[in-house]
């Protein structure tokens, strides 16, 4: 069912209704109304989801009596495809853009500007277009991380890659709020993306205040035929690796980190968005910080040797996840090691938790804009951690079947 809002009468999902109305106001105890509200609203919602199963056994039974038990299977498959497209329809209709402080100019060209105005003998290399999503107090403050580096990772998307943006969200051209990509990515497990994974949440994220990470990105975003790609980092301790008959074995680990990920054990790999050096002959978190290096160069490294200072990459944000938070990379800058010292690196951030307002004051005036977006290697210091980066085109539907599955490649440091 769909609703206008009382406040702006924008068209809206019912059970999105008090969700909505929420961004409209700041004072607290409006706020803990509307939200004891909304979980009315979404109870409601969710026991005439669980009548839905029962609508469909029925038919399943008037079917089989019709028309046998194989044409009624056949049948009840066709209805589910039947029910999901009505739903990808409806979705589409009333999904609500995310709602952002616009920045002018845009913060990467912000960002490179601080970069270029630096002293010293350093070289950048940087994202194109990304928008700041930032955590809301009176919506996801304290678990909404992983949506809004989604969102962040979208936006990058839908402007830099046209394949993309007639893809994703059915081509609405826009980054949706996080409960309407709690229903996309609820519909990718209902279309059989990472089932496994799906099982941790029981299939159902829409309205729950749920930690995700890269694994639900990349699920959500295959879903939409984009190369959603994980890649997993991990000290040697707690990588889940034994040794058996002289061999390493990968344990599929179950947790906040890794959600039933196939881990493919290779610092090496024939794709050429990874890293061509012999990461296990490397130790630490300079492993990583070499990885990322190499991915944004890609394809540039011919050019760094000019006097230019910050370069534009072709490639997406990463999306940057670790235990307890998650954020977007959007580039890294080496600082040149003197006397034979090793280069000195330093990661490009946007964290959701931060303020787009301090982010946009900070960059426009070249004032303490290092301690938001800088992070140095020595700041790395969690045992694992989990990178989503999306390669272009769009998959055919061969390649979706096997898209299907959420693995990674595991690089042990």
């Amino acid at each position: 069912m769909i609703s206008a809002c009382p406040i702006c009468n924008i068209q809206v999902l019912t059970p999105e209704l008090q969700w909505h109305a929420n961004t409209h106001f700041e004072d607290d105890q409006l706020q803990s109304d509307m939200e004891l509200a909304q979980q009315f609203a979404f109870t409601e919602s969710t026991a005439n989801a669980l009548d839905a199963p029962q609508q469909c056994m029925d038919s399943f039974t008037t079917d089989s009596h019709a028309q046998g038990a194989s044409s009624s299977i056949s049948g009840c498959s066709s209805r589910h495809g039947d029910v999901l497209d009505d739903q990808i329809s409806c979705l589409i209709r009333v999904q609500i853009r995310s709602h952002i402080q616009e920045i002018e100019g845009g913060i990467m060209n912000l960002l490179k500007s601080c970069l270029e105005s630096e002293t010293g003998s350093s070289t950048s290399i940087i994202s194109g277009h990304v928008d700041h999503h930032q955590t809301l107090s009176s919506e996801d403050k304290g678990w909404g991380c992983g949506w809004r580096n989604i969102q962040m990772l979208s936006s990058h998307l839908l402007k830099q890659r046209p394949e993309a943006r007639e893809a994703l969200f059915g081509g609405a051209g826009f980054v949706p709020d996080i409960p309407s990509l709690q229903r996309w990515l609820e519909i990718a497990w209902d279309k059989k993306f990472d089932t496994l994974g799906s099982i941790h949440f029981d299939s159902k994220v829409y309205g729950a205040k749920k930690w995700i990470g890269t694994t639900e990105c990349a699920a959500l975003l295959r879903s939409f035929g984009l190369r959603a790609r994980v890649v997993d980092f991990d000290s040697t301790e707690s990588s889940g690796l034994h040794s058996k008959n002289g061999k390493h074995v990968v344990n599929q680990v179950r947790g906040p980190m890794d959600k039933f990920l196939t881990k493919n054990v290779s610092s090496r790999s024939t794709s050429s968005e990874l890293c061509q050096e012999d990461a296990e002959n490397m130790r630490g978190q300079q492993v990583l910080v070499d990885w990322v290096w190499n991915y944004f160069v890609s394809k540039r490294s011919d050019r760094l040797h000019s006097s230019q200072r910050v370069f534009v990459s072709d490639k997406t944000p990463l999306y940057f996840q670790h235990q307890g938070h998650s954020r977007t990379i959007v580039g890294i800058q080496k600082q040149k090691g003197q006397r034979g010292s090793q280069d000195r690196f330093t990661l490009l951030i946007l964290d959701p938790g931060h303020i787009t307002a301090d982010l946009d004051r900070a960059l426009r005036s070249k004032a303490g804009w290092q301690r938001l977006v800088k992070r140095g290697v020595h700041t790395l210091r969690k045992p694992q951690y989990q990178l989503c980066y999306v390669d272009p085109g769009i998959a055919s539907s061969e390649e979706m079947e096997h898209l299907k599955i959420i693995d990674s490649i595991l690089v042990r440091f």
